[in-house]
């Protein structure tokens, strides 16, 4: 049930309470002074402390006093005599919760007692969910947001970013390629702002059409198209008072822009098929792989848009940037996953190592986890050595023998793999005579798939349809 602390140096009433408290389960501690409990709680805390107020030596005032200094979360009750009330009411202003007057009843004493111990009951989840959320704060600290993994100087500056626009509410675009952590970096601003104990919505703007992406966004009414049986709340509004993520921001079409931005400039909005007017209290964090310059540009971004997303920009470096957070990446990801795929593994050799340091990491931190978990899945001894990692991390001068150029840097990632994605298209539809059933088959995609990308890169007018060869 519970350990108490009986303190009385009448040995007739302390032998009576320890009974009584025995008898009804709990484990008690019987001491004949107010020094001989003090020194007993602190060799081992007690759930509840009972203490007479009157005794010779130390009495039960400076036993409360002694017990809230060494404790702040004892429980202790006093028990006075009748007539001397204000004395225990001196002891409950030094941390007592309550007192019992003599003479009392054994049910009287296991009333008092059962409060006591609900209340020490409470003191203690409260003491460890504190520790607890000390100890994550902690682990917050040390891993920069418990997210961002590493010491490099790109990273940290990054990271020092991070931290003076979590203390805004300023609207943040992320920037970066494929797999670099933008994700991370929003939870990050999250977690380091005022509205950390508000929620955290993310969407995935790439994955959902457009019907899809602006009920996801705003909700809809009941009825307000064929399938909506009943109301559904927006992302904006489950992100009220905390935070809401929009991932990859370069692919929503040109309609959801338009309500997107209302959004952002009048903090308000209506569901599909509604007229009501909601407000909402939301800091919009976005992110893409893009250049929405460019796409701005082109036509494809409205720039009113795209100055309201970018009052505060943050630029992700990737991985090929930082060589020197590959090692402190990849013991982080053993950690990490090394309990849940393979409990044997403690560490990397420094073979592993090297091996992981003359990659070149075209898919960034996410190629690097996915990397290191794979190993573990495969590794038998108990340090991943070089020969666990994948085939293609095997041997001397892998980061310089890959076919294609480091970029300069003068021209971002994507801009890139666009550019080739547009050669190959190119030299597939020229090898296949202008057929595009043959250019998709040639490439592997899918015939729907092509027409859009032959569109996007003006292979062939907009609105040409399939059958038009």
């Amino acid at each position: 049930m519970a350990r108490i602390l009986v303190i009385d140096d009448h040995d007739t009433l302390r032998e009576g309470m320890a009974v009584t408290l025995t008898r009804s389960g709990h484990t008690v501690t019987a001491a004949r002074s107010g020094a001989d409990g003090v020194a007993a709680y602190k060799k081992t805390p007690f759930d509840l402390v009972v203490t007479d107020l009157k005794m010779d030596g130390m009495d039960g005032i400076a036993v409360t006093r002694n017990l809230k200094a060494h404790d702040p979360t004892a429980v202790v009750m006093v028990v006075t005599a009748f007539g001397t009330i204000e004395t225990a009411v001196q002891a409950m202003q030094q941390g007592a919760y309550d007192f019992i007057t003599k003479p009392f009843t054994p049910d009287v004493l296991r009333v008092k007692v059962d409060k006591g111990l609900e209340l020490s009951s409470t003191r203690r989840q409260v003491e460890r969910l504190s520790a607890r959320t000390e100890a994550l704060e902690s682990d917050v600290a040390r891993t920069h947001g418990g997210l961002l993994v590493g010491d490099s100087e790109p990273l940290q500056r990054l990271i020092t970013q991070v931290r003076k626009a979590a203390a805004t509410d300023a609207t943040v675009l992320v920037r970066g390629e494929s797999g670099t952590g933008k994700e991370l970096v929003a939870r990050m601003l999250h977690q380091c702002s005022p509205r950390k104990d508000g929620p955290f919505i993310v969407v995935h703007c790439a994955a959902l059409a457009e019907t899809l992406l602006e009920s996801e966004l705003f909700g809809h009414e009941r009825g307000a198209f064929t399938g909506a049986i009943k109301r559904k709340l927006g992302r904006f509004e489950l992100a009220d008072g905390g935070t809401l993520f929009l991932d990859e921001i370069g692919e929503i079409p040109a309609s959801v822009q338009t309500k997107l931005l209302r959004v952002l400039q009048e903090k308000e909005l209506q569901r599909v098929g509604g007229e009501e007017t909601l407000k909402v209290d939301v800091r919009v964090v976005s992110a893409t792989h893009r250049d929405l310059q460019a796409e701005v540009r082109a036509g494809r971004f409205r720039e009113d848009l795209y100055y309201r997303l970018h009052i505060v920009p943050l630029q992700l470096p990737p991985l090929r940037e930082r060589p020197e957070d590959i090692t402190t990446l990849a013991r982080h990801f053993v950690t990490r996953h090394g309990p849940r795929v393979n409990k044997r593994i403690k560490g990397l050799d420094d073979g592993a190592l090297r091996a992981l340091g003359r990659y070149a990491w075209p898919g960034n931190v996410r190629e690097l986890e996915n990397v290191i978990e794979q190993s573990l899945v495969f590794a038998e001894g108990e340090t991943l050595t070089a020969q666990d990692l994948p085939t293609h991390l095997h041997g001397p001068g892998t980061r310089v023998e890959s076919g294609l150029p480091i970029p300069s840097g003068d021209r971002p990632l994507p801009d890139i793999l666009e550019d080739l994605e547009r050669q190959l298209i190119a030299r597939a539809y020229e090898k296949a005579g202008g057929v595009k059933t043959e250019t998709a088959r040639l490439l592997g995609i899918k015939t729907s798939a092509l027409y859009y990308k032959l569109e996007k890169y003006g292979f062939i007018s907009k609105g040409e349809r399939p059958e038009d060869n």
